[in-house]
């Protein structure tokens, strides 16, 4: 008996203990899973640096806007319509361009007013092509707007006599049309410039290749067109 009481108790502990170790895998899991907290998804990754600000402004890429230059390098005959033509591609207009005249009205430079910086960017590479021979600085709208826009149509008489008045500039200009009311006379320590306007181009180089060289009260006149 006591050999079959043994025998049953020891069957009861094996079946006992075999349950324990067959536990379920759920019930071996870590306990975070019953926890009752939300679990927060990671951080997203930081954004890319950005290092626009390190790369020169004049490389960055080309953005809407008007840029502003002067053009050294060219000479007093130099046009506007010169300008354009070697600067082809860079969606100039025959406004886009000034001249930067001394007191003298002696050409110093060219202002060009750029429809973009890309276009500025253009010019600035087709310009370096042309190995030196014109030289470009960027500048600020307000030294575009100090300098008076003549377009060609505007004729400077050089060489007045200093006693000269407005009625002897309308005698030496007879037969040519301008705007009467335009005449301004400006006074230097040995002689007197003339300004003129005429309504289009075509009347002021008329003006020009009809009295250029001619004479008023005896002196001989040189006649320009400012662009």
């Amino acid at each position: 008996m006591n050999l079959l009481r043994s025998a049953i108790q020891s069957n009861i502990s094996l079946r006992t203990i075999k349950p324990i170790n067959g536990l379920p895998f759920l019930l071996r899991e870590s306990p975070r899973r019953f926890s009752t907290e939300t679990e927060q998804p990671p951080p997203p990754p930081p954004p890319p640096a950005d290092d626009s600000s390190s790369i020169d402004p004049f490389l960055q890429t080309p953005n809407d806007g008007l840029v502003y230059a002067k053009l050294y390098g060219c000479s007093k005959n130099t046009l506007n319509k010169d300008i354009l033509n070697m600067l082809e591609g860079c969606k100039l207009t025959p406004d886009d361009v000034r001249v930067h005249y001394t007191r003298n009205f002696f050409p110093l430079a060219m202002l060009v007013q750029f429809p973009s910086r890309q276009a500025f960017y253009n010019a600035f590479k087709m310009l370096s092509k042309k190995g030196g021979l014109y030289k470009m600085e960027k500048v600020n709208r307000s030294d575009w707007e100090s300098f008076v826009p003549y377009n060609g149509k505007t004729v400077l008489l050089q060489g007045i006599p200093v006693n000269a008045l407005i009625d002897d500039v309308e005698r030496f200009l007879a037969g040519c049309e301008y705007d009467s009311s335009s005449v301004q006379l400006i006074p230097r320590p040995s002689m007197k410039f003339a300004m003129v306007r005429f309504p289009s181009q075509t009347l002021a180089m008329n003006a020009f290749l009809t009295k250029n060289r001619g004479f008023c009260l005896n002196s001989q006149i040189s006649v320009r067109v400012l662009q």
